[in-house]
């Protein structure tokens, strides 16, 4: 039997599009490379694990993560057997697949690729997500989770994820991302991620820009499923923020009517105002899943929301001084932060320590991050696709910004802290991809005595 260590190295010998920049750059995003009659033949090998649990399906460029989360937290709090598979994992593997919040076993990851073995080899041309994919299905199905929520790896219509009929799917905020895979426009992008759409399936839709909307609307009425759109079907309001996390409201568009109920009011440990909109989604599910019978009292979804644990995601480090890592990725999201930033910590000084990959849109992201920042540290990640810190010194001294540049994310920790206003005006920010900020948080853990992540490096 295999060991923990010796199975990621047997699936590492596989195309992974995540890590693997040129076997990223040498794929075509089309059926010949993303194949789910591939996934058809080594899941029918397995028994279809897949058909063994009920299901909520998430795709979307931003907040599919946060959404897949909040319906688990809620799920779990009603009494359910939850499982959940997301993407990527930030310090170790065991993190995309879990049942009822505990990751899976290295032991377990460590059979299945032993009992996997030999199917995998009879299906020519299975990639290490396809592979993660069908191990996360089989250890659900026998772990007995009664649902799962699954989100999309990559777009929606040929992912390995979309093998699963589920009783709800979703379809959070699209905007430009992976454009070399899934299109130049909104609406290319917008044809991907509603691949998920399945007939006769309710979807919940987050509020999308109108060309990306039209398309979810004429996949819909193809499929004759319905849409649940956030921001016309259900509504949201932004209450008072706290240090850890924000007040909202939900409501009917009339709901000022006899026939209507108030206003709902929710607490949810996020910070970031968009947080609201994947919270008004998760609830959205979460109705459509009662409509379906699951019993979900209005007394769990409180407290799955409120218990809601995603890190990464404007997460605070350390207070004083003030120390913020957010896996933003592209320029909408840089966006979302920095106003985020403005709200929840107002009149600082932002010392930028940015890493990204080399498939990203870093103009976008350094339009939004460095009007923000008075000082700006380039570093890069401790992965294949980590583009050239040189590079984005170029760029943002091009913009004007004081620009440094750091051989690692400890390092720039360091150097940012060297420099550091401690006096309460100042802050430093960790941005530009999630490697950087799970990065980040094994750093400063090493760098404070605090107990060491569990990592697979």
């Amino acid at each position: 039997m295999r060991t923990y260590r010796e199975a990621l190295d047997y699936l590492n010998q596989y195309a992974n599009y995540e890590l693997d920049r040129k076997a990223r750059y040498a794929a075509r995003y089309a059926p010949e490379t993303f194949s789910l009659s591939r996934m058809d033949q080594l899941l029918e090998r397995l028994g279809n694990p897949h058909r063994q649990f009920a299901s909520v399906h998430v795709a979307g460029t931003k907040g599919k993560g946060s959404t897949c989360r909040m319906i688990e937290s809620a799920l779990r709090a009603a009494g359910y057997r939850v499982g959940l598979y997301t993407s990527p994992h930030l310090h170790t593997f065991r993190e995309r697949i879990q049942v009822n919040g505990e990751l899976i076993e290295s032991e377990h990851v460590a059979a299945l690729v032993d009992e996997l073995e030999s199917h995998i080899a009879a299906v020519p041309g299975l990639t290490w997500f396809e592979i993660v994919t069908a191990m996360g299905f089989v250890h659900l199905a026998r772990q007995k989770v009664e649902l799962a929520v699954v989100e999309v790896g990559l777009g929606g219509r040929l992912d390995a994820t979309n093998v699963i009929t589920p009783v709800v799917s979703a379809i959070t905020s699209l905007s430009f991302d992976h454009m070399a895979w899934l299109g130049d426009t909104l609406d290319k992008i917008a044809f991907e991620k509603a691949g998920i759409i399945k007939p006769g399936v309710p979807v919940v839709s987050a509020p999308q820009h109108p060309e990306a909307l039209k398309v979810i609307q004429r996949a819909v009425a193809e499929r004759q499923s319905p849409l649940v759109l956030v921001g016309r079907d259900w509504l949201y309001a932004p209450g008072q923020i706290g240090p850890d996390g924000q007040w909202f409201a939900r409501f009917k568009p009339d709901w000022y009517q006899d026939f209507w109920p108030s206003p709902e009011f929710y607490w949810i440990p996020l910070r970031g105002r968009h947080q609201i909109v994947n919270a008004t989604v998760a609830l959205a599910v979460l109705d459509l899943l009662r409509e379906a019978r699951r019993a979900i009292l209005a007394e769990a979804v409180s407290e799955g929301l409120r218990s809601t644990n995603w890190p990464a995601r404007i997460q605070v480090l350390s207070r004083e001084p003030l120390i913020v890592t957010d896996g933003a990725h592209n320029g909408e999201s840089a966006q979302r932060l920095v106003v985020a930033l403005q709200e929840w910590f107002p009149h600082r000084k932002w010392t930028l320590v940015f890493g990204a990959s080399s498939d990203k849109d870093f103009g976008s992201m350094f339009d939004a991050l460095l009007p923000l920042s008075s000082r700006a540290i380039m570093t890069r990640a401790r992965n294949s696709r980590a583009a050239d810190p040189e590079l984005f010194a170029q760029m943002a001294t091009l913009r004007g910004s004081r620009v440094e540049i750091a051989a690692s994310v400890p390092a720039a920790i360091g150097m940012a802290l060297n420099d550091a206003d401690h006096g309460g005006a100042a802050g430093i920010i960790i941005t530009g991809s999630l490697f950087i900020a799970a990065e980040a948080e094994e750093a400063w853990a090493a760098r404070v005595g605090a107990p060491p992540f569990e990592t697979d490096g």
